[in-house]
């Protein structure tokens, strides 16, 4: 068994330091008739972080877990429900065929660009194809992270490094009630994966790379490849039980196994084909199955042009428009192939399972 490192973090912050975190939050001078009430709540939340209540809602696991009287938090169990029963429709043949498709762009115009970004006009493309198909779409748009209030997906704090079963499925990092890091939307986007047949992502590259809310989003989808559904046999977040069971033999169960794929990469001027290859590895790895060859795109849009004119560069792009509605018939083909039970990976074993 080998030993858990420590001494990397810093102390707690102390009371003042927490205070002044706390009421960056209320710097409008609306706020200030209320400060009695703040001060109320702030001491509320100090109590809450230096006692560390993370769930402070919960119940006894009960039948099924490994540790039944462990107090398992009720927002996690809410989220793990959710994905059971999404999972079941998944399988279920009577089902309707769904494909989620994905916005990877920080940019729309409720926030401070004011205009819509060509990724979603390019996820509308792809929409429209799939219901063509008779195909139910599912939109989500990453770009609502720069725009909504209070959302957020909160980055991965790395449990699989200490050991794979620290790491939850779905994630139980968050909410962190202590720490103040709620309003975590993952929650609701795993439910949103597990419902699918098919995955299609669009993204423009920003400085070579995915946008960061595709990235906080790819980060908190580790779980889903080889993550622990069971809290209760790591008593929470105890990273020796964790490396213990790790140690014994651990199985990197997918929990997204078998679902298509498809991707469309844009860019303007570098960057597309690390790109779309770093999104196709990563999908190919937990366990997706490509949708072929015109599922998998990427392209320049606008090639070292400038930047204010751009939609007109995709308005004049037509055979650009024409292969990514390539792609979603492409994938529509695909999912309806693998629910007849034609479109299977050969069932080899891993030798190397992580």
């Amino acid at each position: 068994m080998t030993d858990v490192r420590t001494g990397q973090a810093p102390p707690p912050l102390d009371r003042d330091a927490f205070g002044r975190r706390f009421r960056a939050r209320f710097v409008d001078p609306a706020f200030r008739q209320e400060d009695e009430a703040l001060a109320r709540l702030e001491q509320i939340a100090w109590d809450a972080y230096d006692e560390g209540r993370k769930a402070p809602l919960t119940h006894p696991a009960g039948p099924g877990y490994a540790k039944p009287d462990y107090a398992l938090s009720d927002e996690w169990r809410e989220t793990r429900e959710k994905l059971d029963a999404a999972q079941q429709r998944w399988a279920d043949p009577a089902t309707r065929s769904r494909v989620l498709v994905i916005c990877g762009a920080s940019r729309n115009d409720g926030t401070c660009p004011g205009e819509i970004s060509k990724t979603w006009r390019i996820t509308n493309w792809l929409k429209q194809e799939l219901h063509a198909q008779q195909i139910e779409v599912d939109q989500l748009d990453l770009s609502l992270l720069t725009s909504d209030y209070d959302r957020h997906i909160h980055p991965c704090k790395g449990c699989v490094s200490t050991a794979m079963p620290l790491c939850h499925w779905p994630c139980s990092c968050y909410p962190n009630h202590a720490t103040g890091q709620t309003n975590d939307w993952m929650a609701e986007i795993y439910e949103r994966w597990v419902s699918a047949h098919a995955v299609v992502i669009a993204t423009p590259v920003y400085w070579y790379q995915a946008p960061s809310p595709l990235k906080l989003m790819i980060d908190r989808l580790v779980c889903a490849d080889g993550g622990n559904p069971d809290p209760t046999s790591t008593e929470g977040k105890k990273p020796a039980l964790a490396k213990q069971i790790e140690a014994r033999g651990w199985h990197y169960p997918q929990h997204l196994a078998g679902r298509a794929y498809g991707l469309v990469v844009h860019g303007d001027v570098a960057g597309i084909e690390g790109t779309r290859r770093a999104l196709s590895d990563w999908l190919d790895w937990m366990g997706f199955i490509d949708a072929g060859s015109q599922a998998r795109l990427d392209r320049y849009v606008g090639y070292y042009a400038p930047y204010f004119d751009s939609h007109e560069a995709l308005d004049r792009d037509t055979a650009f428009e024409q292969e990514v509605r390539n792609v979603a018939r492409a994938v529509a083909h695909a999912v309806g192939e693998l629910r007849a039970g034609r479109l299977t990976p050969p069932d080899l074993p891993r030798p190397r399972a992580k």
